[in-house]
């Protein structure tokens, strides 16, 4: 076993590597860019190497400085975690090439299953189902729609290389291949320096299921499937483990075809096996097809560590040192369900973008397995991944693991960042999603309700108030006026209330023109005669009520000029801070609404900003290569005339 590896990776799943090694007596070296430099994966590790600055470009995929950061302090190996460097078969040659190990697949598995067009030809060698589609070499666009004819719409254009719905598209008319194929080679080219990319058949009522295997460069064993159906974007949202419908028979016949995929590239270490499903007449031997491998530990392998009771991580270091599989396939069993939710800062009613900020209250309940790279204080920075923890639930049945995913949801506090966590709530009570069936499809078909499912009630917006009042603490004693209960107006970014102050824990707010009895009792608060299981915490960023539905109010700055209005539907504002892409209008160009303006490039992903109503461009105010913050003007239309 190695006495000590570095990990070149960051956030949680640096941390989550830390854990196991600490566990296993293994010494660790993190490395950091700039923007971690008090990164709880650098607290938490025996050793830190400063590697370069915030972008990932001159610090996290910065091969040579990592394997130099790894010689310098005495590592034996290289874990790669996921992203980043984890799939780039060079830096394997160049990791293996200074004397150490690389604890994962060799390049050549890499390599082999790096192009996904590659990769199915190989996997039907193998004798693996794959789906209808073109994989061929020719990219030339009336090409790629001839093909696309052929197969039959609708149709999916993926990237060749990489992963995590970037460079991918979904087409439903013939009429918009042009400019989704457009789209996806851009988004393909700057995610993964290759523009290419394939055609498939879109399976109309697909399901996600993925087979996580561990070979040792000879023979592979898999454990067991994980269903990651529930997606937005192609982007994971909730994974389980075991899948919800699942037959032994399937479970043999996916197994096997895993297993196959991973033995005939001699694969070695943990690697996953993705399949598209149809779920249209339940799960079928028949019914699966091989999408793509990824010859790396998933986001979500904690499932599968829940239901079979194995350490992935643990497993990775112990095979890469030299020993052989752990355990053979009738060792492996399913011990009840696990879930897993990726709570992320981002702004849902936004449409989903991705968000920053200074987590000024974070708080987890105990009862759930938390994978996190952050704490109380930390910043979610622009320049990686937005995810602040995953939340993992188990339980012996699936509706036992389930209920108890929704408590520690409802259970999670964080403020300081927009999140998804309220969304997170709703989709863990979705009535389809409860009963297991799951596809794809199922968050956009009810992504409306999900939203407003999100939507707080009016008394837990009435509580914050209250925190907002500096009444949550109830042995503050209530004062009178002129025998008059104390009466004053409470104000917020966006809204007001009067609160009146009726006795010790005791008030009544009049909220959008309602009033509302408050009271403390019985260390509860109660809100119209209605118990209210809420928690208020107030801190640096404001007030915020946790407990089911989250509100946040931050007191109005009176300071602040108010610029409500200033630039209206005329200035096109950046949503975050980002890398402006590129700019398709110049000054005196007409634009209709919708017309796409300028491209933001944001936490690894690409979003397209648009005009808001018609008019005319008066000013083009960045260039592409400027990075904006958060509500820089980047486009101005003329005034309309009154």
């Amino acid at each position: 076993m190695f006495s000590k590896i570095l990990i070149a990776n960051r956030g949680e799943i640096a941390c989550r590597i830390i854990d196991s090694c600490h566990r296993m007596g293994v010494a660790t070296v993190a490395v950091f860019s700039d923007a971690d430099r008090a990164a709880r994966h650098v607290a938490m590790a025996d050793e830190a190497v400063h590697i370069g600055g915030p972008a990932p470009a001159d610090s996290y995929l910065q091969a040579e400085r990592i394997i130099a950061a790894a010689k310098s302090t005495g590592a034996e190996a290289i874990h790669p975690g996921y992203g980043f460097l984890s799939e780039n078969p060079d830096f394997v040659d160049a990791v293996e090439a200074a004397g150490l190990v690389f604890i994962g697949p060799s390049a050549k598995a890499i390599r082999a299953m790096g192009l996904k067009d590659a990769a199915k030809a190989l996997m039907e060698e193998a004798g693996v189902p794959v789906v209808p589609g073109y994989h061929g070499s020719n990219q030339d666009p009336d090409y790629l729609a001839g093909q696309a004819e052929s197969i039959g719409y609708p149709v999916l254009i993926k990237a060749v290389a990489g992963g995590g719905g970037k460079g991918m598209r979904r087409v439903d008319d013939p009429g918009d291949f042009g400019e989704a194929l457009i789209s996806a080679q851009s988004e393909a080219r700057n995610a993964f320096g290759n523009p290419d990319v394939l055609i498939e058949k879109y399976v109309l009522q697909p399901r996600h299921i993925e087979v996580q295997v561990f070979g040792d460069g000879h023979r592979a064993v898999h454990l067991f499937e994980r269903d990651c159906s529930l997606q937005r974007r192609h982007q994971k949202v909730i994974e389980e483990a075991p899948a919800p419908g699942m037959t032994a028979e399937m479970r043999k016949t996916m197994g096997a075809a895993a297993v196959r995929a991973a033995e005939a590239i001699g694969y070695k270490g943990a690697g996953t096996i993705e399949f598209i499903v149809d779920g249209a007449n339940g799960l079928r031997p028949d019914g699966f097809w091989f999408m793509e491998m990824n010859t790396r530990l998933q986001v979500e392998h904690p499932v599968t560590e829940a239901i079979t009771g194995v350490d992935l991580v643990e497993w990775q270091l112990r095979v890469a040192s030299g020993e052989a599989l752990p355990a053979r396939q009738e060792d492996l069993q399913i011990r009840g369900h696990a879930f897993e939710a990726r709570l992320y800062a981002e702004d849902v009613p936004a449409g989903f973008l991705p968000a920053t900020g200074r987590l000024a209250h974070l708080s987890f309940p105990q009862g759930a397995r938390i994978e996190t790279g952050v704490r109380e204080g930390d910043t979610i920075s622009p320049w990686y991944d937005p995810m602040i923890a995953k939340v993992v639930t188990y339980g012996p049945t699936r509706a036992v693991a389930l209920r108890a995913l929704e408590t520690a949801l409802v259970d999670t506090e964080v403020a300081g960042s927009v999140t998804n966590l309220d969304f997170l709530i709703a989709l863990a009570r979705h009535p389809g999603f409860r009963a297991g069936e799951v596809d794809t499809g199922l968050i956009g078909r009810d992504l409306d309700a999900l939203v407003a499912a999100a939507e707080p009630d009016p008394r837990t917006r009435v509580l914050a108030v209250i925190g907002l009042a500096g009444l949550a603490d109830p042995s503050v004693k209530g004062g009178m006026t002129l025998w008059q209960p104390l009466r004053r107006t409470v104000a917020w970014e966006g809204g007001e209330a009067v609160v009146e102050v009726l006795g010790p824990g005791a008030a009544r707010v009049t909220l959008d023109g309602h009033a509302h009895e408050v009271r403390w009792q019985g260390d509860r608060w109660w809100v119209d005669d209605a118990l209210r299981r809420n928690r208020i915490v107030s801190h640096e960023a404001g007030v915020s009520v946790f407990g089911g539905r989250t509100v946040h109010l931050k007191p109005l700055d009176p300071l602040a000029r108010d610029s409500a209005g200033a630039g209206g539907d005329a200035l096109t504002l950046s949503p975050m801070p980002g890398l402006v892409k590129s700019v398709h209008v110049a000054a005196g160009q007409e634009v209709r609404a919708g017309d796409r303006l300028a491209v933001l490039e944001a936490m690894k992903m690409e979003h397209s900003l648009t005009a808001a109503r018609d008019g005319v461009v008066a000013e083009v105010l960045a260039q592409a290569g400027d990075q904006v913050e958060a509500g820089a003007a980047l486009i101005r239309l003329e005034e309309e005339e009154e």
